[in-house]
């Protein structure tokens, strides 16, 4: 079984709310689309819509011309005594794809006439751009509506247009209104009745049933599907491109002419252009549908690959990842480290691990960049029961209108001490805090803070954690110290408490 995939984002999916693409947009999704991705056809406009969508029309045109490419260029035309098949051939298109009415309803109430009177009118626009060098396809509005309520007017309908020169015939879902099982039901009454025909099915997700009713299409012997990337369209959308392909391809064994791998990089594409992002978990293309958090999935991948499907994320240009988090067991560390080249051995794992499920805790993602910097952190640090100087607790108070106040109660070689202090921020307050018990409880002199730097590791993400390196002078020796958090105020206590317990040392020596 071979199915025509006809992509519809640059006409129907430019029909969700605040999407509006420029034409060198059009342009460019419409060359990734039949060059790299491979879809049979596409629906780049409706006709009559605006100049500015006459002159993208017109450039996807020149381009498809020059490729060879124009037959697979197609763009909505309305029955209108010939006006759209004008503007269609004043852009450079060879297909029109004709909107008439699939319903009766729709017939008799929007265009206030008789079935007969609508035929009439679709033949003379079908004969004018027949006339005028134009290959037809006919869109039967309201299809779904029209072939459960008023089947006998469908029949008219395709009974009269069949033997008239037209290409396809389009089933639109138009108001998503089918199940799967009501699909398959009136898409086989239609490929029975008609078995010369070539049928295309066009679903909404009104019911977020438009894949599988698409699945459900192919499966009886409609020849074509309509999609759009990342499953853009008007109200719910469309069914989306990236999950009916591998639908058809393993369920139904179906051949397509769809590259996989280039499936992943037209959704980023949209994304970018459209401003609609991707959800997370939306299928084969969202960020964490190839990411497993879970540490035993982690453990049985390990084990003859427990945890795979068929949709391995290779066939789609993506790589599995092992997440970091609170779940993370060693098996997700390991797979993470064996793809960074490092080996640690079984204590260095477990404080690892345990500083990953602190961060997990705290709702934070840690990525496989990030890795390194917790693993240098951790392991070139002393337990806390080594420290001779630790954080018992502390509190930091941010109220509008009035300085921030720090309290803090630190331990020094197994004596508590506390204090207070207001300061011009979080951080100034706690320093401020802290220096009065050096100076006024210890006596002691305290360093100087030279420079203080707040990044996030190269390749992290802002929801995973912050490092703050923080530059020190004590008597004339300048050095440094890193503290690693999820927020940026914990992030450089933790390299003061580092510097203090190397102040010690220093002392000491």
């Amino acid at each position: 079984m071979r199915l025509e995939i006809l992509d519809t984002t640059l006409r129907d999916g430019e029909q969700t709310s605040g999407v509006a693409f420029a034409s060198h947009e059009k342009l460019s999704i419409a060359r990734f689309l039949l060059e790299e991705v491979g879809v049979d056809r596409i629906e780049v406009a409706s006709a009559r819509v605006s100049e500015g969508e006459l002159a993208g029309v017109e450039k996807i045109a020149q381009w498809a011309k020059a490729n060879n490419r124009l037959s697979q260029i197609e763009v909505l035309g309305f029955v209108d005594n010939g006006v759209s098949v004008e503007w269609i051939k004043k852009a450079g298109c060879e297909v029109i794809n004709l909107l008439t009415k699939g319903s009766k309803k729709h017939c008799v109430e929007q265009l206030g006439k008789t079935p007969e009177q609508h035929l009439e009118d679709v033949m003379h626009n079908i004969n004018l751009a027949i006339q005028s060098g134009l290959s037809v396809n006919v869109y039967l509005e309201d299809w779904s509506n029209g072939i459960v309520h008023s089947p006998e007017y469908v029949y008219f309908m395709v009974d009269n247009l069949k033997d008239a020169g037209v290409k396809r015939f389009m089933l639109p879902d138009t108001l998503g209104i089918l199940s799967p099982y009501e699909t398959f039901s009136l898409c086989y009454s239609m490929v029975k009745k008609y078995p010369e025909l070539h049928f295309d099915f066009h679903a909404h997700n009104d019911y977020d049933l438009a894949v599988s009713n698409a699945f459900a299409a192919a499966k009886v012997g409609i020849k074509g599907l309509h999609c759009t990337v990342n499953g853009l369209g008007e109200r719910a959308g469309n069914a989306s491109l990236s999950s009916v392909i591998p639908v058809l391809h393993d369920m139904l064994h179906a051949k397509t002419n769809i590259d996989e791998t280039k499936i992943n990089n037209v959704s980023r594409l949209v994304e970018s252009y459209s401003g609609v992002r991707i959800s997370g978990n939306s299928p084969i293309v969202g960020e964490n549908v190839f990411t497993q958090c879970a540490g035993v999935h982690a453990d049985g991948d390990s084990k003859n690959n427990l945890y795979y499907n068929d949709l391995l994320p290779e066939r789609f240009g993506r790589l599995r990842e092992y997440a970091l988090g609170k779940t993370s067991g060693k098996s997700n560390i390991s797979k993470n480290l064996t793809a960074l080249g490092i080996t640690l051995d079984d204590d260095s794992m477990k404080k690892v691990t345990q500083r990953i499920i602190e961060l997990g805790d705290k709702k934070e993602m840690v990525t496989q960049d990030d890795l390194p910097y917790i693993i240098s952190d951790v392991l070139n640090q002393h337990t806390q029961e080594e420290l001779p100087i630790k954080i018992i607790n502390y509190a930091l108070s941010l109220t509008q209108g009035l300085k921030p106040v720090a309290t803090l109660k630190i331990e020094i070689n197994a004596e508590i001490y506390e204090a207070s202090s207001t300061g011009d921020g979080q951080y100034d307050a706690f320093m401020k805090a802290l220096k009065r018990i050096y100076k006024e409880q210890l006596d002691r002199r305290f360093p100087k803070l030279t420079n203080y730097v707040v990044s996030i590791p190269p390749g992290g993400r802002t929801d995973a954690f912050v490092q703050a390196l923080i530059t020190w002078d004590f008597e004339g020796v300048t050095f440094k110290t890193r503290g690693l958090d999820a927020d940026q105020t914990e992030a450089a206590i933790k390299a003061t408490i580092k510097m203090l317990n190397r102040l010690e040392e220093m002392i000491k020596n």
